[in-house]
């Protein structure tokens, strides 16, 4: 499987925190959230490419039932987003709500 973040999937992720983890998450969201108000698809779909493979390194790391149900249930509402289903009931700025808290705690 070829990683576009090679450094974090070698191990580094994990030695994060969730709050950084999700706050990382978030900075990508913000990034294709920008994008999609300049109508620049390709970016804003890049920006979401990196949101979903670092859920999915979160993934990998979590070992709580109740953050795997969260974090599962964002990579649902993101891969949503990807592809443009009708069925996503939340919008990058819906998300912003979600994950702009945990980027200020892992600033601290």
């Amino acid at each position: 499987m070829t990683f576009i973040h090679k450094e974090l999937s070698q191990g580094r992720w994990q030695q994060l925190s969730l709050a950084e983890q999700i706050g990382n998450i978030g900075a990508e969201l913000a990034r294709a959230k920008s994008w999609e108000r300049k109508n620049m698809v390709k970016q804003k779909n890049q920006a979401l490419a990196r949101a979903l493979e670092l859920i999915d390194l979160t993934l990998e790391s979590v070992n709580r039932p109740s953050q795997l149900k969260e974090i599962t249930r964002l990579r649902e509402v993101v891969a949503g987003l990807f592809v443009g289903s009708a069925e996503v009931y939340a919008s990058l700025a819906d998300l912003e709500k979600i994950y702009l808290p945990f980027a200020i705690l892992a600033k601290r």
